[in-house]
């Protein structure tokens, strides 16, 4: 048996952001956003059976020729039934850096991982920075002081310079920031997290 894949022609979203020389412009990180937004609310609440991915990052995320983000590598991924709020592993697997805190404390697994996972996601997006970086710091933990202190031009990736749409900055950091919450409860749905029907409607037909 073969499995055949559509060809993610610009790799993934790490090796973008990480490893090449090209940058991607705000719109380009924008699209990447929403699309992945609507992807994990596919998985968790419109797909037959409920799915935890449990390894949301970058370097998972694959970008079609035009930039479309494809949610990929689904080897951690559960099935949760409708009957359960979350179940609870004895040994955890992911990949430090986008982890939950009650799934590395407590094993865990529920939406909510996914949508904190997620978060992390949107700060490499605003940032350009690593989920952990090679001193081993905490993407998560460098940003959420300066995001509580609404210190959004600090967050900002230098590569950016101006170009960049204020209010949609403003929407994916005050995302990431209700996401990346210790609490669970206090964490966003993905029907809640995704952008308003407006902005995906733009984003559909419109192209950056």
């Amino acid at each position: 048996m073969f499995l055949v894949l559509q060809l993610s022609e610009h790799g993934s979203l790490a090796s973008f952001l990480h490893g090449s020389k090209e940058k991607l412009d705000w719109s380009v990180r924008y699209r990447v956003a929403i699309g992945t937004a609507e992807g994990l609310e596919y998985l968790h609440e419109r797909c037959p059976r409920r799915i935890i991915h449990r390894d949301i990052k970058a370097a998972n995320i694959l970008l079609s020729e035009n930039f479309e983000p494809q949610i990929s590598d689904f080897g951690l991924a559960k099935w949760l039934p409708d009957k359960l709020t979350h179940f609870t592993i004895s040994s955890f697997e992911g990949t430090f850096g986008y982890l939950a805190p009650e799934y590395l404390m407590h094993g865990i697994v529920n939406e909510k991982i996914d949508v904190f996972a997620y978060g992390v996601l949107l700060l490499e997006l605003v940032t350009g920075r690593k989920a952990i970086d090679s001193s081993k710091q905490s993407l998560v933990i460098w940003a959420k002081p300066l995001l509580e202190r609404k210190k959004i031009k600090e967050l900002l990736d230098p590569s950016l310079g101006e170009a960049y749409d204020s209010t949609e900055l403003k929407r994916v950091t005050n995302t990431a920031y209700l996401c990346i919450q210790q609490s669970a409860i206090l964490r966003p749905r993905m029907t809640q997290a995704r952008p308003p029907e407006e902005t995906r409607r733009l984003c559909k037909y419109h192209h950056y």
